[in-house]
């Protein structure tokens, strides 16, 4: 913990060289000292993102948000804990919220509630002239991925979407070795969201992750609102841990773009099974039509003639994978089995373990920083994306993963939806950079600071 602070105190003279200018930065890049920063949402997962924060010698805590009392009590004690002053607290209903957006003492906002409020919170901070962060995913209709852009757009503020898998090792390894053209030109790709979640989305009464079978107003945890997605939904309803770090690979909003989805999805049994064999066929739960698909596959063209396959899969017992592949003209690297073939290189017909060449080109932001990501979540990633978004807070410009990201990634979502329903019918892309893609530059991940 120690070096992590240590590199913090030094964080103000890093990061001034990055090249962000295409990702249309707004204002003066007058950096501040500390960054005054206010959260909405600290359940589990602004939690994690508060001690990451406490961590850094550059931010100051000035206001927490949340409905749950027990929560912001224990916010403000990990704040007080290490030396800070006690926030200002909100939570005296739903839009209470919007108290805290109109504080001078807030420059940044870090969203990380459930996921209908993602947009209009986002949207609300941004007005309110916050550079806003948002967890993922960032939108969940079609109008809201619009709302996110035009919103960035009319009001100067920035937005970043605070999808940590971009940040994984192995994932910025690979991307390395893309931008190094060890593939060779980009063919294809997989990735998805593959977790059993039932434990997640259902819970006991007593704990967080059960094993139980109730949700909703007896819910607790994700379980009081992730669930429901799964009752009234049939779409890829989550899909930026996989699509994320694929998007930043071949480039899209930054030379390249979306063009199509079609998507298909199995019948939905797994979360009815998993009721019945925890409480019984007669429990009233075990009544309930979950409309979500237990595997929901969709196929995404790219306007560089890439395609791309997305999965969602969560209410089926399986060990936990994001599914990756890269795939180009002289080889591919998939997750699943740690493997990597490159032609010329590798034994003809036998692949290689993938370690060997995740190390030889790791990327030089973990081999610069990584000893001051241990211990900060999800192996060190949530390290990364939360120094993201202060850097660039403090520097006002444009993130790593702005709003046309939070945008395009999300709007997986509402396409996905909407392609199932008519029978896997494709659904065209909308341009949320109105043509820009073709003049913006890919974000210089090699060479900036994060």
């Amino acid at each position: 913990m120690d070096s992590r602070r240590d590199f913090i105190k030094k964080a103000a003279i890093v990061g001034t060289g990055i090249s962000l200018m295409p990702n249309f930065t707004f204002g003066i890049n007058n950096k501040l000292d500390k960054l005054k920063i206010g959260m909405i949402g600290v359940g589990l997962r602004g939690t994690n993102h508060l001690e990451n924060l406490l961590l850094r010698d550059d931010i100051n805590i000035t206001a927490i948000c949340d409905i749950d009392p027990s929560r912001t009590k224990l916010a403000v004690e990990k704040i007080i804990n290490k030396g800070h002053k006690k926030p200002l607290v909100f939570g005296k209903d739903e839009y209470d919220y919007k108290n805290l957006l109109k504080l001078d003492n807030v420059d940044a906002v870090i969203i990380s509630t459930p996921w209908l409020w993602h947009t209009r919170m986002s949207k609300d901070s941004m007005t309110a002239g916050k550079y806003t962060a948002v967890e993922v995913s960032a939108a969940n209709t079609m109008e809201e991925c619009w709302d996110l852009v035009n919103t960035h757009e009319q009001t100067g503020s920035h937005l970043m979407i605070l999808e940590n898998v971009n940040y994984r090792r192995d994932i910025m390894a690979v991307l390395n070795m893309v931008r190094q053209n060890v593939f060779g030109e980009l063919v294809h790709f997989r990735c998805g969201y593959q977790h059993d979640l039932r434990h997640v989305k259902f819970n006991d009464g007593k704990t967080a992750y059960g094993p139980g079978v109730e949700f909703g107003e007896k819910g607790i945890s994700e379980s009081a609102w992730r669930t429901n997605h799964s009752l009234h939904r049939n779409a890829d309803i989550y899909p930026t841990h996989g699509i994320g770090p694929i998007a930043t690979m071949c480039d899209i909003n930054r030379g390249n773009r979306f063009m199509s989805l079609t998507s298909n999805a199995s019948k939905s049994v797994g979360l009815h099974d998993y009721i019945v064999k925890t409480a019984g066929e007669n429990h009233p739960n075990a009544k309930l039509k979950f409309k979500l698909g237990d595997i929901v596959t969709s196929t995404i063209e790219t306007a560089n003639g890439e395609t791309i396959i997305v999965t969602h899969d969560t209410n089926l017992p399986r060990p936990y994978s994001l599914g990756f592949r890269v795939q180009g003209t002289n080889g591919l690297w998939e997750v699943d089995g740690n493997r990597l073939y490159i032609e010329g290189v590798s034994n003809y017909d036998e692949w290689d373990v993938a370690d060997k060449w995740l190390k030889k080109y790791d990327h030089p932001l973990w081999q610069k920083y990584g000893e001051h990501a241990n211990g900060a979540g999800h192996g060190g990633m949530d390290f990364f994306v939360i120094h993201a978004f202060v850097e660039s807070a403090k520097l006002n410009v444009a993130p790593p993963l702005d709003a046309y990201d939070a945008a395009a990634w999300s709007a997986i979502t509402p396409l996905s939806e909407a392609s199932i329903e008519n029978n896997g019918e494709p659904q065209d892309f909308p341009d949320f950079t109105r043509g820009n893609w073709m003049k913006r530059k890919p974000y210089n991940w090699i060479k900036g600071d994060y």
